[in-house]
C-alpha cells in the first residue's frame, strides 16, 4: 500500500509525502513544498525524495523549495526531478540561480525541470557546475495522464483551473497479482517455483509434480488480480459543476482523495472568485468520482477549530467517508 504523510499543520502550509514499495524497490515523492513542511522530516528522508511535484507556484505551495534545494542541490546518488505546470520551470530556474555559487566548478548535481502542459511535457536541464546559469533544452514528449512511471507506482497529472493551469496528481500502484491458495489445494497442486512463472505471465507448458499443465488454463484457475493502492491530491482549483464533471473521470478507482478545504459552504462566492473550492463542492466531486475516502487538508486561517468541525460535517452530509487526519486533533 501507499504510505502517505500530510506535512505541516492544519492552519499552515501543507505538503504530501508518498512512499511506494514493491517489496524490492522503494520510491518517495513530495507533492507541493510549502513553508516549514519539511521540518518534521529527517535530513536523510529529504535526501531520499525521488521527485518533487508542484501544483502551482503560489507562495504557500512553493515557499519550502529553498529548504529542499539547499539539502539536495548537489545530490548525485539519484536524479533530481521537479514537475510543474507549463511555464513554471523558468521561474524555478531563476530561483536556483539566485544564490552565490562560488565553487560551482567543483559541483556535479544535475536537475531536470519538467513543464507539464495539457498533453505535452517540456523538459529542461540545469547544472550545478554552471552555477545554474543556463536552462538547457532536454526534449519534449506527449503524454496521456501518466507523467512518471517509477515501477513501484505511476503518477498522473490532472489539469486544474486556478486563474491559469494548476496540476492535481494521482498516484497509483501497479495491479496486484496474487495466487488463490484455496484453488491450489482444490486442484491438488503443491506450491513451488512454478508459481512465480505463473505470476509473470509466462505462456508455455509447465511441469508441476511431473504433470504438464497449460499455463493459460492454470492462470485462469489460480490468478487473482486487484487494483493497487491509489491516492489523488487536488488543491487550489475551481470545482463548480462543470469542472467536477470534467475532473471526476481522472479519479476513477482512486481510494483516497486528499483535497483542499479552503472555504466553508457559505463562502461559495469567495471560493468562486479566487478559483478555490468549498468543502461541499469537493464532497460532491468525491461522491461523483466514487472515491473511497476524502481527507481534508490545506485549511484556511480565516476559520477556527469550530468552523473546521462544521465544515467536516457539511462534507460528511454529502460524502460520509470524509475526515481529517487524527494527528490534527480537530474533531
Amino acid at each position: 500500500m501507499l504510505v502517505v504523510s500530510i506535512l505541516g499543520e492544519p492552519q499552515n502550509d501543507n505538503a504530501l509525502l508518498v512512499v511506494s514499495s514493491d517489496g524490492k524497490a522503494m520510491s518517495r515523492i513530495l507533492i507541493d513544498c510549502g513553508a516549514d513542511t519539511l521540518r518534521s522530516l529527517a535530513y536523510a528522508d529529504i535526501q531520499a525524495i525521488d521527485h518533487l511535484f508542484l501544483s502551482h507556484l503560489h507562495m504557500d505551495h512553493v515557499s519550502g523549495f529553498d529548504a529542499f534545494f539547499r539539502i539536495n542541490f548537489n545530490r548525485m546518488n539519484r536524479e533530481n526531478h521537479v514537475w510543474l505546470p507549463q511555464g513554471s520551470a523558468e521561474i524555478i530556474w531563476h530561483r536556483m540561480q539566485g544564490f552565490w555559487w562560488s565553487h560551482a566548478s567543483e559541483l556535479s548535481g544535475i536537475w531536470y525541470l519538467h513543464d507539464v502542459g495539457i498533453s505535452r511535457i517540456q523538459t529542461y536541464r540545469v547544472e550545478a557546475r554552471e552555477g545554474f546559469a543556463a536552462m538547457h533544452d532536454a526534449g519534449n514528449r506527449g503524454y496521456d495522464r501518466v507523467i512518471v512511471d517509477m515501477n513501484t507506482a505511476q503518477v498522473e497529472a490532472i489539469p486544474l483551473e486556478h486563474h491559469g493551469l494548476c496540476l492535481g496528481y494521482v498516484v497509483k500502484e501497479p495491479e496486484r497479482v496474487n495466487v488463490d491458495e484455496r484453488a491450489i489445494k482444490r486442484l491438488g497442486l503443491r506450491p513451488g517455483p512454478w508459481i512465480n512463472a505463473l505470476k509473470r505471465g509466462v505462456d508455455a507448458e509447465i511441469l508441476v509434480d511431473g504433470t504438464a499443465y497449460d499455463m493459460g488454463a492454470l492462470r485462469a484457475e489460480l490468478i487473482i488480480k486487484e487494483a493497487g493502492d491509489s491516492i489523488a491530491y487536488l488543491t487550489d482549483f475551481l470545482a463548480d459543476a462543470e469542472q467536477r464533471q470534467r475532473i471526476a473521470p481522472y479519479l476513477k478507482g482512486v481510494k483516497t482523495l486528499y483535497a483542499e478545504a479552503q472555504y466553508a459552504p457559505q463562502d461559495f462566492a469567495l471560493a468562486d472568485k479566487y478559483h478555490h473550492s468549498t468543502v461541499e463542492q469537493i464532497a460532491e466531486l468525491a461522491k461523483l468520482a466514487a472515491v473511497d475516502n476524502y481527507t481534508l487538508l490545506h485549511l484556511s486561517r480565516r476559520y477556527n477549530k469550530k468552523d473546521w468541525i462544521n465544515m467536516l460535517s457539511a462534507a460528511q452530509a454529502i460524502f460520509p467517508p470524509s475526515r481529517y487526519i487524527d494527528e490534527w486533533n480537530i474533531t
